[in-house]
């Protein structure tokens, strides 16, 4: 399994390294100046502290995004699922409340939290909080409903149903959910520090952007797109324990 997994991890490896070969040669044949396209050499170059420390902010406010948005979603479906009435009232407005561009939102949350974390955690909740309201609705409705009438039969409370039927029947869902959101939870930091902020990715980004400073903007790229792998392998590693009976043996 051990191999599998070194071989299968080698693969994205081999093709990104091939990719950057590829850039470095056409940067350096076809002479394209910096401020267009920088090679990836010079981005390497301008990698230091100062970008660790942005990214450790995003990383940071994406992580307690993540978590407060996927608590607060599965929270909220779990109501959804034992209140019709509260479902059909609420769920318009969630429908709402994703259809509404962060973008228009982002300013909004600048004015009333202010330009620290808070600002850009609540942006990442926000962003990440409908996939997994919708998924985890889904999961949860997904019982058989031959399952669901053993469960009568034998009296079983609603907390028994849910811990014994509902919630192992909606984990692939949740899941499924949490991956996306994984990558959501950086884009809703970074549109947050976009709009004020003197520290995270989003302000290396907006601040290089000003000084056509193209290398430093790509190491930020760079930077916010391994946060997001970070988090997406982290929720792939505790899928593959958590659903462990849906594995399939690969041939």
């Amino acid at each position: 399994m051990n191999k599998m997994v070194l071989k299968d991890s080698m693969y994205p490896i081999i093709f990104a390294v091939g990719i950057f070969i590829l850039w470095e040669l056409v940067v350096r044949i076809f002479s394209v100046p910096v401020y267009l396209l920088p090679a990836p050499t010079s981005v390497i170059a301008t990698i230091d502290s100062s970008l660790l420390g942005h990214m450790m902010v995003t990383l940071y406010e994406s992580i307690v995004g993540f978590i407060i948005a996927n608590i607060l979603g599965f929270a909220t479906a779990v109501i959804f699922v034992h209140s019709k009435p509260i479902e059909k009232g609420m769920y318009p407005l969630a429908i709402a409340l994703k259809t509404t561009p962060l973008v228009a939102l982002a300013p909004l949350l600048v004015v009333w939290l202010g330009t620290g974390y808070s600002s850009k955690i609540v942006a990442s909740v926000l962003i990440c909080f409908f996939p997994i309201l919708v998924n985890s609705v889904k999961g949860l409705k997904a019982i058989e409903h031959e399952a669901w009438e053993l469960f009568t039969t034998y009296k079983g409370t609603k907390w028994e149903i849910f811990w014994k039927l509902r919630l192992p029947t909606s984990l692939p869902y949740v899941m499924s959910a949490l991956k996306i959101s994984s990558s959501l939870a950086i884009v809703g930091a970074i549109v947050g520090e976009f709009v004020g902020a003197n520290k995270g990715l989003g302000y290396v980004v907006l601040v290089s952007s000003y000084h056509m400073d193209t290398p430093v903007m790509f190491s930020a790229i760079f930077a916010s797109a391994l946060c997001g792998l970070m988090l997406f392998w982290t929720v792939s590693w505790m899928e593959r324990r958590l659903i462990f009976w849906q594995r399939v043996d690969e041939v």
